[in-house]
């Protein structure tokens, strides 16, 4: 058994997705429109000019898979209660991630040394989800 998080963008999931491709050298392994899905009735649910807009997407960061879409297209994305941990090979590595997740969003904890890690912090990234950069220590 396995568990995914699935991402729904309301709107932006294309954009986030060339964002994780820079910032985290993401690689999407699969994306379909609703203009290419099967189900036509499911397009009828939309509003119009959605036709473009991401039905659903699977990519990695690393090793993880995490899936995501442009949901019911609200432009109104809402993540809470929950936080992406992306545990990095050393301190330079932890830097430049952190750096490139805050552009654009918000820290919330600095990256730092702790008792636990000799990098950690925490960021909103510019789509609303929560990361913590974390290299531990050893």
């Amino acid at each position: 058994m396995e568990v995914h998080p699935y991402l729904s963008f309301e709107g932006r999931c294309e954009e986030a997705l060339e964002f994780y491709r820079a910032a985290l050298d993401a690689k999407v392994d699969m994306l379909m429109r609703f203009e290419e899905s099967p189900d036509r009735a499911q397009q009828g649910q939309l509003p119009p000019g959605t036709e473009r807009k991401v039905l659903h997407a699977s990519f990695r960061i690393g090793d993880s898979m995490l899936m995501a879409s442009d949901g019911r297209c609200t432009g109104q994305a809402r993540f809470g209660g929950i936080a992406l941990s992306l545990t990095t090979a050393d301190d330079a590595e932890a830097a430049k991630r952190f750096a490139a997740l805050a552009d654009g969003g918000k820290v919330r904890m600095p990256l730092a040394k702790t008792f636990f890690a000799s990098s950690f912090g925490m960021v909103v990234d510019r789509f609303g989800i929560e990361w913590i950069v974390v290299t531990p220590t050893e």
